[in-house]
Parts: structure tokens; C-alpha cells; sequence
């Protein structure tokens, strides 16, 4: 017997059928591969989510041990088991999480879940890439745009961490009796806001006390160039986004930011050639760079293996073996 019912931004499904499952949890979160590690018959999925735009929230539980192969196309998603256990390979290193903890994967890489335990009830918050980014650059006032580095692992050890959690937990306990309030668009926007806000100073501990805040003419750029970063953008451009002078820009990138405005650009760019990459949105390295205003394949390839730690073509052939 299977149960899915949809009010507004809040979703709801149970059921012991695993091609419903599957479909339920891919509307809800991403598409994905779903191995049982126990008798088939038994699974019994209990899902209840809220869609906030930028950001998901919910409960899931399979009922039955499971494993899961996603690539979390353009997203993070957090899982924080109530009960239970979660257990997941990054790379060479395994992650294992219980109550009180939680598990941070990366978007677009292929992070398998190599245990989800019968009894193991997560709340899980999907963020956009995007939208995160974005937020961390505003919140944490980071060296560059678009490096975003999360721990694998989120706990209970800090203050701001421990009130996040509850947060999202307490949420999501009551998701049966707000969703008529979820409704409103400027509620969804202001929660989701405060989500990911939360989120990022409860895995940045160190940085919102002191990083200076920004001024709107250095914001003003970083969103232009992050909208169009294809375009060739010269100084004099960005300095009339800013309204000062190149000059003026340039004292204001290195003091907010601490790079210069190219340098920024770079970055952006990097981070589009980067998941076009490990999406395998192109056949060609050369394809990658030019989509992305890369002039010099070869000082693209430097550039990329400085940030990433591998070349371009590296990144590109491991796609098909990683591919679900």
C-alpha cells in the first residue's frame, strides 16, 4: 500500500513498494540508485518534507537497511539521523553518523551512502549550490566567491551547532500542523534564509565574528559576474557597476575580499568549468574552457589543478565510472 499526498510546499509519502519509494524521494530530494541490504519485502518508507525553494527540509526512514548512490547534482544535502545509524564513503575516508551528528554531502560528486540502518530516521536539508554559495559569501565574507569548504561531519560540539540542530529538528517535528502557513512565499524565503544562515555559522564557528562586512559596491560586482561570468568583463566595466573608479574597485576588492576582481572572476569561472566537469556537461576539455571564457586551455589547466588538485581531463574521464 502506498500514501503520497502534496499541500503546497509540504510533501507526504509512505510505502512499501521501492519503485514508489524511489519515485517519492527523488521528487522530494534527487535522483538516485536504491540497494537493500535486507530482505526486499520489508522496506516500509516514511517521508514528510517542505519545500522552501532554496532549501528542503524533512524526515525520511526506509525501515529496512539500505544503500544509496547519488551525485547530489547541484546541491548539499545534510543528514542528521534521530536514531539510528548513517554510514557513507568520501572518497578514501568513512563517515559514520548517529544521533547528535550528521553527515555533509557534496554537490555533484558521487558520495555513497554505504549503510542507511533499518531504525535510522534522518532529518534532511537539501540547499541549492547556488543560493548556499552565495549566502556564504555574504555571511562569511570568504577569500574568494564560489569556495565554499564544509566539514564532512556536523556535530553537537559548539553552541551555535547545537541550536541549528534543534532548529531543523524542531521544524520538522511539526510540519503536519504549519503547512498552511508554509504556504506564503515571503515566509518560505525568510525561513529558508535563516536555515542556511544558521547552517553556515554553525560550520563556520571562527568566521562570522570577524569577517568585515562588505560594501554594496563590492556587492554589487560579485553578483554581476557571478549572473555573466562568460562575459569579458574589463575593469572599466566593473568599476561602472560599482560606480567608483578602477582604482577605488580595486582598494575595495583587496580589502573586503582579498583578491582582485579578476582573481574573483577566475574563481566564478573555475567553479562553472568545475561542474560542468564532474557533470559531464561537455565532451571536450576545450569545450569546458571556452564556454567559460578560458582563452589559454593550458593556463586553464593550471589554474583548475591549483583549486582542484587535478587536471580538467582528469575530472572529465572519471565521469563515466562514477555516472549513475
Amino acid at each position: 500500500m502506498a500514501t503520497a499526498t502534496t499541500e503546497g510546499a509540504v510533501r507526504r509519502a509512505a510505502t512499501r513498494d521501492w519503485s514508489e519509494a524511489i519515485r517519492a524521494v527523488t521528487g522530494a530530494y534527487f535522483p538516485h540508485e536504491l540497494h537493500p541490504l535486507s530482505p526486499a519485502d520489508r522496506l516500509d518508507l516514511a517521508m514528510h518534507t517542505v519545500d522552501l525553494g532554496p532549501v528542503t527540509v524533512g524526515r525520511i526512514g526506509w525501515g529496512v537497511d539500505v544503500a544509496i548512490d547519488c551525485a547530489y547534482p547541484d546541491a548539499y544535502e545534510v543528514n542528521m539521523p534521530l536514531s539510528g545509524c548513517l554510514e557513507s564513503r568520501h572518497g578514501r575516508d568513512q563517515v559514520v553518523s548517529g544521533e547528535g551528528t550528521g553527515t555533509i554531502f557534496p554537490p555533484n560528486r558521487t558520495t555513497p551512502i554505504t549503510r542507511w540502518s533499518s531504525e535510522c530516521t534522518v532529518v534532511g536539508v537539501k540547499f541549492d549550490r547556488a543560493c548556499l554559495e552565495r549566502e556564504a559569501d555574504r555571511v562569511l565574507a570568504a577569500p574568494l566567491p564560489g569556495r565554499l569548504e564544509l566539514p564532512a561531519q556536523i556535530d553537537r560540539r559548539s553552541a551555535a551547532t547545537r541550536g541549528w540542530l534543534h532548529f531543523v529538528r524542531t521544524l520538522t517535528a511539526d510540519l503536519g500542523e504549519t503547512h498552511a502557513m508554509l504556504a506564503d512565499d515571503g515566509l518560505k524565503q525568510q525561513l529558508a534564509s535563516t536555515i542556511m544562515t544558521g547552517f553556515l555559522l554553525a560550520t563556520h564557528p571562527d568566521r562570522h565574528s570577524a569577517a568585515p562586512a562588505r560594501p554594496r559596491i563590492v556587492n554589487r560586482v560579485l553578483d554581476r559576474l557571478r549572473e555573466d561570468p562568460a562575459h569579458a568583463w574589463t575593469a572599466t566595466e566593473m568599476a561602472e557597476i560599482a560606480g567608483v573608479s578602477v582604482r577605488r574597485l580595486q582598494e575595495g576588492f583587496q580589502q573586503y575580499v582579498g583578491a582582485t576582481p579578476s582573481a574573483c572572476l577566475r574563481d566564478i569561472r573555475l567553479t562553472r568549468a568545475h561542474d560542468d566537469l564532474v557533470a559531464a556537461r561537455a565532451a571536450t576539455v576545450a569545450e569546458v574552457a571556452a564556454r567559460w571564457s578560458f582563452s589559454n586551455t593550458g593556463r586553464f589547466a593550471a589554474a583548475y589543478r591549483a583549486k582542484y588538485g587535478c587536471s580538467p581531463s582528469e575530472a572529465l574521464q572519471q565521469q563515466p565510472s562514477r555516472a549513475r
